[in-house]
């Protein structure tokens, strides 16, 4: 659902997700982009494009608490990354807050494809950089540099591209047109960090990379999403944290974007000086082939008749979902719940959130994981009826101080609901995809189908957002010969004394279209995604020259 979300289905960002890092309760998902830590493209930095085995370590083994140091650093990087993620998320829940469309709301969505699609630039980041300054502090330092310069800009002008409230509504296209560059480049330093933690602990500790990735990004996610839209809001800050009312929050996003690109500038200037790379890795670990090969190799995969089947079937698996996925949330802030809120109540699902892919991972082990995903799907499809009846009975129990507390308790247990069925579908991806992936060309193979399942997210999400308003009805109540069907006759109805009320909600009549359609994907394609297990391993194996 994703009060407030992704991302993490696809992406997210995931958490598995794109667009839900915004609209999935603030959650964590299993991958704020979408990618596990395993199989995000720093490891296909070193894996991808290596065919033989990696050189024994230099030097004598150490411990983890030898490597305490690189192993904080590593989090703190990752707590940095998750922040611009959770900033991006919280936007369009405020945006709804002041009443923006849904089309505008889709065109802020492609904020969140950058991380889905970094790996388009990602063999660039890999291959280009200065010798003498590092492998990946070519990219990190400039990078958070350009981060925290960013926010501080940001800061400046943050507030007139929301809307003074004056008159002044939110300038949606310079807030895409912003904070699409600025998870542009929280990407790129999604790629350098995940292709250092591989070199910056020794061999027998970079399993911590992977729990630096998973602590440190919901970490930052939190910070940036849930704890902002805490202090942001007046009503939370006045009923917990103040004594005496006062007409705003504790801090706003310029506040927070100021504090935040001065901690990006600060600590990016005592990495750039201080934390020199690990000089013990032997040239060949990290040496990768030219980025015109990287490409070709990439092309090569997609071409091949089992791959090009599973993209087009992921790419389309989730159209069912996109309705309760990426409106329901922005649906229940324009009933009247505080996005503050739907916010919290992700905190509650960590702990189902850590348990959950450790159960769900026994019955994907397999020779079959795509079983389970196939299993699971009806019952997200069936949630996602009961997410629009969720968002219908909202206003019914609102009364004059909110909402009572079992209409929480409601919404807590659908998403509990939601998140069982969501991580099913994404742990028997992930193995799906660590099963067939060649393992000479592992970590690019890998990446490759994490990133077009991330897009089977992206898309629809955009999609189901912008078909919203076309699909709403509305009639001009208390104006003759005035009608509500564009933003121009709204405008003319409210100026003859007249006011637009809503008929049909366009909500609703998508949610059942995207259940129908869900339903049919399962039954006519969800077969042959099943069969794909059946394909023998030289059916998934890249012919390449070495």
């Amino acid at each position: 659902m994703s009060p407030t979300v992704s991302h993490k289905d696809s992406s997210r960002q995931r958490r598995p997700g794109g667009y839900h890092g915004a609209l999935e309760l603030g959650a964590t998902s299993p991958a704020i982009d979408g990618d596990d830590a395993a199989v995000r493209l720093g490891h296909g930095d070193t894996e991808a494009l290596l065919p033989g085995p990696p050189p024994p370590p230099l030097g004598p083994p150490r411990g983890c608490r030898g490597e305490l140091g690189n192993v904080l650093l590593l989090l703190f990087l990752y707590v940095l990354q998750g922040i611009p993620l959770g900033l991006a998320g919280s936007v369009p829940l405020i945006l709804q807050s002041k009443s923006v469309s849904y089309t505008d709301q889709a065109f802020f969505s492609f904020v969140f494809w950058p991380f889905s699609l970094k790996l388009l630039w990602a063999p660039l980041v890999d291959a280009v950089y200065f010798k003498r300054f590092g492998r990946r502090k070519s990219w990190l330092v400039p990078t958070q540099y350009f981060l925290g310069l960013f926010m501080l800009g940001l800061s400046t002008q943050v507030d007139s591209l929301l809307g003074d409230g004056e008159g002044h509504g939110p300038d949606v296209l310079a807030l895409t047109a912003t904070f699409f560059l600025f998870e542009f480049l929280a990407a790129t330093q999604d790629i350098a960090v995940d292709g250092w933690a591989l070199t910056m602990l020794s061999r027998e500790n970079v399993g911590y990379a992977s729990t630096c990735n998973s602590v440190g990004q919901t970490a930052g996610y939190f910070l940036g999403n849930v704890l902002f839209l805490a202090l942001e809001s007046a009503s939370f800050c006045n009923k917990y944290l103040r004594f005496e009312p006062q007409p705003k929050g504790i801090v706003t996003l310029s506040d927070f974007l100021f504090f935040w690109g001065a901690i990006f500038l600060i600590t990016t200037t005592l990495v750039a000086l201080l934390k020199k790379e690990n000089k013990e890795v032997t040239p060949s670990k990290e040496e990768t082939k030219g980025i015109t090969d990287t490409y070709k190799l990439l092309f090569s995969i997609v071409r091949m008749p089992a791959v090009f089947t599973f993209c087009v079937l992921i790419l389309t698996a989730k159209v069912g979902f996109s309705a309760a996925d990426a409106v329901t949330g922005l649906k229940l802030v324009e009933e009247g719940v505080p996005k503050e809120h739907l916010a919290l109540l992700a905190v509650p699902m960590v702990p189902l959130q850590i348990i959950l892919p450790l159960i769900i991972s026994r019955y994907t082990a397999g020779p079959k994981p795509l079983n389970t995903f196939y299993k699971a799907m009806p019952f997200r499809l069936l949630l996602g009826l009961e997410f629009a009846f969720l968002v219908w009975w909202t206003p019914k129990v609102k009364h004059e101080g909110g909402f009572p507390t079992y209409y929480y308790i409601v919404v807590l247990l659908s998403y509990a609901l939601h998140q069982v069925t969501l991580y099913s579908m994404y742990v028997a991806i992930m193995a799906f995809n660590a099963k067939v992936s060649d393992p000479l060309i592992g970590g690019t193979y890998m990446t490759l189908l994490n990133t077009v399942s991330n897009l089977g997210g992206n898309w629809p999400a955009t999609v189901a957002l912008w078909l919203v308003d076309p699909l709403t009805m509305k009639e001009c109540v208390g104006a003759q010969e005035q009608n509500c069907r564009t933003t121009i006759a709204a405008e003319l109805c409210a100026k003859e004394g007249g006011s637009c009320l809503t008929t049909l909600d366009g909500y609703y009549v998508e949610s059942i279209i995207c259940v129908v359609l869900g339903f049919g994907w399962w039954f006519l394609l969800g077969p042959k995604l099943k069969r794909l297990q059946d394909e023998g391993p030289s059916s998934w194996k890249c012919k390449r020259n070495n």
